[in-house]
């Protein structure tokens, strides 16, 4: 079976509120902002959702769907796709996910573009031929990466999108209510005004294991601190302390506090991940697979495991083929906790037809083909606003 065509559709969507709430003053992001940088945060967002969907196309007609995160510039990694990767991929094997990948990420390796939107292009396609395969031989992803520790991945809940604690601790006690067990605070505001809010949302919901993600806001004294109070107040693990290139500064980090340094979203593949953790600098790790593909996914998890690291995929925007995947990998992760859980994400994925068994305490595998996903076509292809084939 060889495939006959690769498509890319970038996507450009409105979900119920834009990703991570609205502005520092309390205003909403709006579509004709563009692109902007929502402090205390450093990178650009979008008010829309973003992302790019891969479709790869076997000679029987059979599909396989995948996805980059790209929450902005999705058009780059598909211009990567068209020009680069999908001319390598027709006549190819459509059931050999493997040998694709090892052929298509040394197409620029050596001109040092293992990583970026060359990495991400590279995810997207690896995911939708991992979904090709499944979908041809009747197995899930899961089954063919050596079977699932787990058919319900356990989550935690994704930021608390209130501008200030009382409203925090206000939604934390609804997502208690609702059955949650950890939600992860996106903060970065300051040592004092981070442990004000732990503190409040903890009053509020008690039942509730709190982590943080400091959008690599701190210098690595600012960090000490945050972290050995996170740690007295039975924090679960404290994200993006430091600026992310800097992995000594990690380790010696890790070396002073007692609670999980956790990375990931950054990194592309295992060869990044090895030297993080050769060197001691993360206690838990986070790769994102709509930026490392299933197949680097599943080596970053076992080079983790023989550092006694668990893995915690990275989910943020993503709405369908890269949610999916993120689920089936860490299913099949024998050292897994938990997922991360974006309530709007999850709602604007079924606004574009990808349903999912998602609860604040866990998300199903699913018991489809491949991915699992039911894919409306139609409504991928007219909520595109760009659209290549390649045969």
């Amino acid at each position: 079976m060889r495939i006959r065509n690769v498509e890319t559709f970038v996507v450009k969507v409105r979900g119920p509120a834009a990703y991570l709430g609205s502005l520092a003053d309390g205003s909403a992001l709006t579509e004709e902002q563009g692109y902007r940088v929502r402090e205390p945060w450093l990178s650009l967002y979008s008010a829309l959702f973003e992302t790019l969907l891969v479709r790869v196309e076997a000679e029987d007609g059979t599909a396989g769907w995948g996805e980059a995160l790209a929450p902005v510039g999705p058009e780059i990694p598909a211009q990567v796709v068209d020009g680069l990767l999908a001319p390598q991929l027709i006549g190819a094997d459509a059931t050999a996910p493997r040998p694709a990948w090892a052929r298509l990420r040394s197409l620029m390796r050596e001109r040092g573009h293992l990583v970026g939107h060359q990495a991400d292009a590279l995810a997207a396609v690896d995911i939708a031929l991992w979904d090709l395969a499944g979908r041809i031989s009747g197995l899930g992803v899961a089954a063919l990466l050596g079977g699932a520790h787990r058919t319900r991945v356990p989550t935690y809940v994704s930021g608390l999108p209130s501008p200030d604690d009382a409203g925090r601790a206000d939604l934390a006690r609804r997502w208690q209510e609702r059955g949650a067990r950890t939600v992860k605070l996106h903060l970065g505001n300051g040592v004092d005004a981070d442990l004000a809010t732990v503190d409040a949302v903890s009053a509020a919901a008690p039942g509730l294991a709190l982590a943080v993600d400091a959008h690599w806001r701190y210098t690595p004294s600012q960090a000490a601190r945050l972290g050995r109070e996170l740690a007295d107040r039975g924090a679960v693990f404290l994200e993006a302390p430091l600026a992310p290139e800097d992995v000594e500064g990690h380790r010696r980090l890790a070396d002073r506090i007692e609670l999980p340094v956790a990375v990931g979203e950054t990194l592309r593949n295992r060869y990044e991940f090895a030297q993080w953790l050769a060197a001691g600098a993360l206690g838990l790790a986070q790769p994102d697979v709509g930026r490392t593909g299933v197949t680097e996914a599943a080596s970053i998890a076992e080079v983790c495991s023989a550092h006694h690291v668990p893995v915690a995929p990275h989910h943020s925007v993503g709405l369908g083929p890269a949610l999916a995947a993120g689920v089936h990998v860490s299913a099949a992760t024998e050292y897994s906790p938990f997922f991360e859980y974006q309530p709007t994400t999850v709602e604007t994925a079924a606004e574009l037809g990808f349903h999912f068994d998602a609860h604040p305490d866990g998300i199903g595998l699913g018991s489809g083909p491949g991915l699992g996903l039911e894919v409306d076509e139609e409504r991928v292809r007219s909520a595109a606003v760009r659209h290549r084939s390649t045969r």
